[in-house]
């Protein structure tokens, strides 16, 4: 008995692959454009209703292809329009995806793996730790979900979805090639049309896939730096142990300066009460990026169950802020948004499971410290 041949999903298909795709089974290369207006466009996963096919293509893709998106486990809305999505991939694994309403435009929040392999101090995600890559497919599949949650054509010009940025569960260029893709399609006129300077990779610093980076794309970047020193960026973000800040600044901008434009590097830098919040801290961080061409985000840390961090009062963010402002910084705090659906900055988790046992051990940890400080306040 033979088994069936597995369908080739059209929906992680950049328009080269999906040329590709349309020869290899004799059919013309234009097809691809006009297929992929029905997915990303009108958001189509039937290729009966793609109704300037031919009823002879259409039987023919319906029986080599699919258009099959990550399975929507669940939605939930916020009180203040962030909008969050948890979504079942081939690992078996649930991601998240968020959408934040801004005055003025819709930014989506996307995952690239499920879980993190990097394991950065603050990070919630990094807490669970790391199963899969998610497949171009999955990765544009949340676009997809969420335009059409929105009933929104991404041609129009009132789109729900005006940026997208690669800051949700996972290090990005960790899985390269899957990303790559996917953000091409974001841009693609055919796909869903979005600017380069509104599509943004958040990364933490692996150089030689960002050395690579500029040769296939042209998005917008932004540094998960979250520390001015590297004695400290050590403590929160270890892959700076393999990529220092003397390697690491220098190819992000490397990366910029082979942009067709100006366009300044966006630095993440989430503030922990009594960590990386001080005086000091911020005097660094003003050297340090001296002739760097940046804005700067401060993002306060959003506690979790796993974590003993805090987040620092709004005096120490204000005063932490201005530092930066006086010392000629674009600098904004980032708004904690969705926190009543846990969909702020850091506390994307999803459901995991987990290869590495990491989540297993922080939970056992954390119970064992609870333990220990139950023992230590025990009435005589």
């Amino acid at each position: 008995m033979t088994s069936a041949v597995a369908k080739t999903n059209l929906l992680g298909l950049t328009k080269p692959k999906l040329e590709a795709f349309f020869e290899s089974i004799g059919e013309k290369k234009f097809r691809a454009t006009q297929v992929m207006k029905w997915i990303h466009h009108f958001g189509v996963d039937n290729f009966q209703d793609m109704t300037n096919l031919g009823k002879s293509l259409r039987e023919k893709l319906a029986k080599l292809a699919e258009i099959r998106g990550p399975e929507v486990v669940s939605q939930q809305f916020s009180e203040d329009g962030t909008r969050k999505w948890i979504v079942k991939v081939a690992s078996g694994s649930c991601v998240e995806t968020v959408f934040i309403p801004e005055s003025g435009r819709g930014t989506l929040c996307v995952s690239s793996q499920a879980g993190c392999s990097l394991d950065c101090s603050f990070c919630s995600t990094g807490k669970q730790g790391f199963n899969s890559d998610l497949t171009a497919a999955e990765i544009i599949g949340q676009v997809w979900i969420a335009a059409k949650s929105f009933n929104s054509i991404p041609h129009k010009e009132n789109r729900a979805i005006t940026n997208v940025v690669m800051m949700g569960m996972g290090e990005p260029l960790l899985n390269f090639d899957n990303v790559v893709d996917a953000m091409n399609l974001m841009m693609e006129d055919f796909g869903y049309g979005i600017s380069k300077r509104r599509v943004t990779l958040s990364t933490s610093g692996v150089v030689p896939a960002l050395k690579k980076l500029a040769d296939v794309t042209d998005v917008s970047l932004a540094l998960s730096l979250h520390a001015p020193n590297n004695e400290l960026r050590n403590e929160l973000v270890p892959l700076n142990r393999k990529y220092p800040l003397e390697v690491l600044l220098p190819t992000c901008m490397e990366y910029m300066s082979r942009l067709s434009d100006k366009r300044r590097i966006t630095i993440e830098y989430t503030l922990i009460k009594g960590v990386n919040d001080q005086p000091e801290h911020a005097k660094q961080l003003v050297e340090l990026l001296r002739n760097i061409p940046c804005k700067i985000n401060l993002i306060p840390f959003n506690p979790f169950d796993l974590s003993d961090y805090q987040r620092p009062s709004n005096n120490a963010i204000r005063a932490f802020q201005q530092k930066l402002l006086d010392a000629g910084y674009n600098t904004t705090v980032r708004r904690t948004r969705g926190d009543d659906i846990d969909a702020a900055c850091g506390q994307l988790a999803g459901q995991v499971n987990d290869k590495t046992r990491r989540s297993e051990r922080y939970r056992d940890k954390l119970l064992n410290v609870k333990q220990l400080a139950s023992e230590q306040v025990r009435p005589l």
